[in-house]
């Protein structure tokens, strides 16, 4: 049986690249770098604290700490010790997170001092912690500090062997289509997404990648890449300073980062404003479709030869399908462009991704589903390592989101796409957000492409007014510049959606100063808010 433990892994690389430098931080005006072997020893000094603190296999921690040594030792040792890494996104707001906290009940709560005083002022939620952490002082009123105990101890700690199906974190979606959900990780889907990582993406030993996402520094590191820290608040990546942003991938010489289109967009377009040719040459793109003006100009700030990748996947199956941008710029752009919908690429190793007739209750086994055929609209599912087992105590979920199969189960994207002839997968837009009219359906993502192509929108929305199956199609724009008469804007968008099959039947349209977005990525667009707002608008509320 394999050990699907990734912390074994940083054993591994520590053991073949002990003094080569694995985390790279700025620190006032230089920089913080950890070896390898001390990555590893701290990993073992944090397992050694938690362990005499009474943290073991199975125990479920609470992990709110700030991109960091401490954040990514901390991991590796809850991964030796055989506890569960609970990660929430801190940015969701405060009621999102008491949520959170409350539905997947913690037995230990490691973050640093604002954390613990702030459960101290929401009780409730916190209630099952019986062991409290502190990274950083804790003046007496945040449980015991991190810095304590341990000693030379450290090695002693047994690393836990971890078998596919053994729990290892939960990791909270955005909630971009409904409140945020706890998904179950397996150590074997982690071991999964690293196989994929090292093979499909071609990351090496003596890589440097500079992650926009905190938790893909740690599968950099388990793969013996060098991991730098970007100096960027990760819950608000659209905010991001490109001048800081770009300073330590240059400083650092970095190969390649994974990140929202959010954080391109803004250094994309900061680089080709002053020739700045970056040393990154590959770049890893998701969260939200990818436009091809958006490839074309990362593809100007990066070396010749370089590459693209807009991987394709959710929180409870990542990656699952992958393009590069050199194909999306020379065969699907311009489809897109006219409604064509998204192309997000071909299966990756390993997994199956099929097309059914949507269903809006649960299927409850696989007979069930009616499979489409080539280039028909339908719900996305799949099946393969890295898609994840359930949703943690939230059992109406799991029925609405996995279909039984034998000894296997699908997952339900609640996207919606086709497949064509050559085995791409489309996607179309998310399940939730279709307007069901009278007539006809409309997809968000094929129809919003119709008026993005206008020069005076910056984005679009679509969004249905009304009960489904007789709702109203109301398209929402946000403008690329403040100072455009409005009345004909929307004279011109008129006329726009005639000219088009696709969106002859949207009639209404709004202006919307700035759209509401999902925390992680900051470019999934919270459509469920823009209705609401449609709708006040249109009963003349707002």
């Amino acid at each position: 049986m394999i050990d699907c433990n990734i912390a074994r892994s940083l054993q591994d690389v520590a053991a073949a690249r002990a003094d080569q430098v694995g985390l790279v931080s700025r620190k006032g005006n230089g920089y913080q770098s950890w070896t390898f072997r001390q990555l590893l020893e701290n990993s073992h000094h944090y397992a050694a604290v938690l362990h005499e603190k009474g943290v073991g296999q199975g125990h479920r921690i609470m992990l709110m700490v700030p991109p960091s040594m401490e954040f990514i030792c901390l991991t590796f040792a809850l991964f030796q010790l055989g506890a569960v890494v609970i990660l929430i996104d801190p940015g969701m707001g405060y009621k999102n997170l008491l949520r959170c906290v409350g539905r997947v009940r913690p037995d230990v709560l490691i973050g640093i001092p604002l954390v613990h005083l702030f459960s101290r002022i929401f009780r409730a939620p916190f209630q099952t912690v019986r062991t409290r952490v502190c990274v950083g002082p804790s003046w007496g009123l945040c449980g015991s500090s991190l810095a304590g105990g341990g000693g030379n101890r450290a090695r002693a700690v047994p690393p836990y062997r971890a078998e596919e199906k053994d729990l290892a974190a939960i990791i909270f979606t955005t909630g971009s289509t409904g409140p945020p959900k706890g998904v179950q990780y397996t150590h074997g889907i982690f071991y999964a997404q690293l196989r994929l990582i090292y093979d499909y993406y071609g990351i090496r030993p003596g890589d440097v990648d500079q992650p926009g996402f905190p938790l893909f520094g740690l599968f950099s590191i388990a793969l013996g890449a060098k991991a730098v820290i970007p100096e960027m608040n990760p819950a608000k990546p659209a905010r991001v300073d490109p001048r800081k942003f770009i300073r330590t991938l240059i400083d650092q010489r970095v190969t390649y980062s994974f990140g929202s289109p959010a954080i391109w967009n803004v250094v994309s377009r900061y680089c080709v404003d002053r020739n700045i040719v970056l040393p990154v040459r590959k770049i890893l793109m998701a969260g939200a479709p990818i436009s091809g003006e958006l490839i074309k100009r990362v593809r100007k700030i990066m070396p010749e030869g370089s590459e693209i990748h807009t991987p394709y996947g959710a929180t409870e199956s990542l990656p699952i399908a992958s393009m590069t941008g050199a194909e999306i710029l020379e065969d699907t752009w311009e489809k897109t462009r006219l409604g064509g919908g998204t192309c997000v690429g071909r299966p990756l190793p390993g997994i199956d991704i099929r097309v059914i007739v949507p269903v809006d209750g649960a299927i409850h086994s696989w007979v069930e589903a009616v499979e489409l055929p080539v280039g028909e609209i339908g719900e996305i599912v799949v099946k393969g390592p890295v898609v994840t087992p359930a949703y943690d105590h939230n059992d109406s979920e799991n029925q609405r989101a996995k279909i039984e199969d034998d000894s296997s189960f699908w997952h339900r994207m609640g996207d919606m796409g086709y497949v064509d002839g050559r085995g791409r997968l489309w996607f179309c837009g998310r399940k939730a957000h279709r307007v069901l009219t009278e007539n006809s359906v409309l997809y968000t993502v094929p129809c919003e492409a119709v008026f993005n192509e206008h020069p005076k929108v910056f984005r679009s929305a679509l969004v249905g007014v009304g009960r489904p199956g007789r709702q109203r199609p109301v398209l929402i724009v946000e403008l690329s510049d403040r100072g455009v008469d409005r009345k004909q804007l929307i004279a011109e968008l008129r006329d726009l959606a005639r000219s088009h099959t696709l969106t002859k039947s949207i009639d209404t349209f709004l202006v919307h100063p700035a759209f509401p977005v999902d925390i992680r990525h900051n470019a999934k667009i919270f459509r469920e808010k823009l209705a609401v707002w449609s709708q006040g608008r249109l009963d003349g509320s707002v």
